[in-house]
């Protein structure tokens, strides 16, 4: 005997699953006002819990209009606002998509989970023709995500990190190697970094980077902390590693952002000590702030709003297909400055 097939999954099967009507379904797939979030998002969590999804044969992305992008960040409001990294980056992205008449559809996210429900929610009720994915980890479930999705997405990270999908990236390794040796011709054989959160991919490939230059160049004192990226997290690392007594003391410190590079400037001239002379600071994220200080801050440059900008033309490129594929963007360089010189002797 034939096996009868399983019963077709209707859209009024969702409505009485959520609890609405066939019509407050609708509304919430053709992203329709009239609905309260909390009840579009339920429509949406029934739809997944039974597999259906509107037909969607009539969207064609390569051959239709892309009105707006969708950015998700798992970061804190308060610090998002403080931090010039990414508002360089979303002013890069802004400014292709104006090129495009496109929007950005910004949301900010406690964890990665949240986010894989917040995309898929956007895709399945048509918000987003495409996203863009920043701050990869280890094992990153986006990925996956996207690609069951078929939404087309570029991914801000190392390839190693972002799976099969199209990816753009900064050789960090290289630029910590850089920053390593940089000092260490100075002088320096005690040098600390004030790194980011340890979960995030472009954090350990830094740290491993700076390891594997502090061992090669024969650098015994060494020591590397992990933060939140905030200015309050990077003082309190940078008073730790001060007041250490020589020859524990570092004499240079990296930092993995401009934030935590002027809180550490701070720090260092509440205790007393000469900047550069007593202890020399080298930020990563080059930023009006570097500039700003006395004395000024050496720094690893690079162009965030340029990089922001690449993101969104390679996510253009991949919605149409005709998009150059992965490919990192330039390396970020060595800026000295006053606040990097030979230890005192």
């Amino acid at each position: 005997m034939t096996a009868s097939p399983a019963p077709r999954v209707t859209i009024k099967d969702v409505a009485a699953r959520a609890g609405v009507s066939k019509g407050a379904v609708s509304l919430a797939f053709n992203h329709k006002p009239g609905l309260a979030e909390a009840t579009r998002d339920r429509i949406f969590a029934a739809a997944r819990e039974l597999g259906w999804e509107p037909n969607l044969s009539a969207r064609s992305l390569s051959n239709s209009r892309v009105d707006v992008v969708g950015l998700a960040i798992c970061r804190p409001a308060r610090m998002l606002g403080l931090e010039p990294f990414y508002m360089e980056f979303v002013s890069g992205v802004e400014s292709v998509l104006t090129e495009h008449s496109c929007s950005l559809l910004l949301r900010l996210v406690r964890t990665v989970e949240e986010e894989v429900g917040l995309q898929e929610s956007w895709w399945r009720g048509r918000q987003i023709g495409g996203a863009i994915l920043v701050d990869f980890r280890a094992d990153d479930p986006r990925a996956a995500a996207a690609e069951r999705l078929g939404m087309p997405v570029v991914a801000v990270g190392h390839p190693s990190l972002t799976g099969t999908l199209t990816s753009v990236w900064t050789d960090d390794a290289t630029a910590v190697t850089e920053a390593v040796r940089y000092l260490a011709a100075l002088g320096h054989r005690r040098i600390a970094r004030v790194g980011g959160a340890a979960a995030l991919g472009h954090t350990v490939m830094r740290t491993a980077a700076f390891d594997q230059a502090a061992r090669s160049l024969g650098l015994a004192g060494a020591w590397q902390v992990a933060t939140d990226y905030s200015g309050e997290a990077g003082a309190r690392a940078t008073r730790s590693m001060l007041t250490a007594a020589p020859p524990d003391r570092p004499t240079a410190i990296v930092y993995d952002n401009d934030i935590m590079a002027v809180a550490g400037l701070a720090v260092a001239a509440e205790m007393g000590l000469n900047v550069p002379h007593d202890v020399s600071l080298l930020a990563w994220d080059d930023s009006q702030l570097c500039r700003l200080t006395h004395p000024t801050l050496s720094a690893m440059s690079h162009d965030v709003y340029g990089f922001g900008a690449e993101a969104a033309r390679t996510l253009f490129g991949v919605i149409t297909g005709a998009g150059p594929g992965s490919h990192p963007v330039p390396t970020p360089v060595l800026t000295p400055r006053g606040s990097t010189a030979p230890p005192r002797r």
